[in-house]
């Protein structure tokens, strides 16, 4: 079957539920990979400058906000507060923000995998869109619960991913990319082991010139 790759101009990303209630919740990951990811997905969406459409239930609702890092990363973008719908798409107002990216190609994380995010990603199949679901800005319950949740979303046709490979794939490469650097301070931020491998090869090539 024919791929076309991500880009800045064919892709959308959305932000389903990363609600600070869920945090005791998560057992898949821990709360910080799932917050280191969801960060650095939400960072590498505002870089490539893709449309983003965000959704969570109402900040009173027993789930709470928004994750206070990643609102900060947010700034003033709108988010789309549903009722409590399972599938985001039963929303008018979501469903109007996501045909408004004018994308086919959704990036797509969220909490619970096995709820929200595959509920949502399987109408988002069924309404054509091709949907990419992000692993590491995702999670739920309990390790089997969420694989088992990305299984049934890759049967459906979901493309499995992670933050890092979405921005890679956007980037395209280290050469000649006007992002490059940029890019390269999200990794650092957010994938040590990277930053650590810099550092040591700036400093074997220092070392080289003595």
């Amino acid at each position: 079957m024919a791929y076309t790759p991500l880009t800045a101009d064919n892709s959308a990303m959305v932000l389903i539920d990363h609600e600070v209630g869920f945090s005791n919740l998560i057992g898949s990951h821990t709360i910080d990979d799932n917050l280191n990811g969801t960060l650095a997905l939400a960072k590498t969406a505002k870089l490539f400058e893709l449309p983003m459409v965000v959704t969570s239930g109402p900040e009173e609702a027993a789930a709470g906000p928004l994750y206070p890092e990643l609102q900060e990363v947010l700034g003033d973008h709108p988010v789309v507060y549903r009722d409590p719908v399972f599938d985001a798409f039963d929303n008018a107002e979501f469903t109007a923000a996501v045909e408004a990216t004018g994308r086919k190609k959704l990036i797509m994380a969220g909490i619970q995998t096995d709820v929200c995010l595959a509920l949502t990603a399987l109408t988002a199949l069924n309404k054509g869109y091709e949907v990419y679901a992000v692993v590491d800005a995702s999670a739920a319950t309990t390790k089997e619960t969420h694989d088992y949740a990305m299984q049934r979303m890759i049967q459906a046709g979901a493309i499995p991913v992670n933050w890092l490979a979405v921005g890679a794939e956007l980037l395209r490469g280290w050469v000649d990319q006007p992002l490059a650097p940029a890019f390269g301070e999200i990794v650092y931020q957010h994938l040590p082991s990277w930053k650590h491998l810099g550092t040591h090869a700036a400093s074997i090539r220092k070392l080289a010139t003595q």
